[in-house]
């Protein structure tokens, strides 16, 4: 009978635990299927666990220029697509397509980046979770 509570705890603990984990990688708040494109200036590249970051400036439809601030997978996920600490510096131009949150606010999912040399770095695609 010990064994058979012990294995109880046990499982619930795993199921507590697991919860959070979904949740951080759900995409409730991405407009999932939507695809922007913005032509902009890198400002800061963050590669970092547990998901890097891209931060770039890109002019809004009302020229306005906004900070986006996109995530992309961790840094083991992107060196396989051949991404690396150096793939941005500031003041790089690039092309970026993105799953942008649905408030309108300047965030979103990073799914491609094509430098100004011509070359395309793909993060992720839209039904692919970060």
């Amino acid at each position: 009978m010990r064994t058979l509570t012990s294995g109880v705890a046990i499982a619930a603990g795993v199921l507590l635990v697991s919860v959070p984990l979904l949740a951080h990688h759900g995409a409730a708040a991405l407009d999932t299927g939507k695809e922007v494109m913005l032509k902009g200036t890198v400002t800061e590249w963050i590669w970092s666990n547990p998901h890097c970051f891209l931060q770039f400036d890109a002019k809004d439809d009302s020229g306005a220029v906004r900070n986006w601030a996109v995530e992309t997978q961790n840094p083991t996920a992107m060196t396989q697509r051949g991404w690396s600490r150096t793939s941005f510096k500031a003041g790089d131009e690039v092309t970026v397509t993105l799953e942008p949150v649905k408030n309108g606010q300047p965030i979103g999912r990073l799914l491609t980046v094509v430098l100004p040399g011509g070359q395309k770095l793909i993060a992720a695609t839209a039904t692919t979770p970060p």
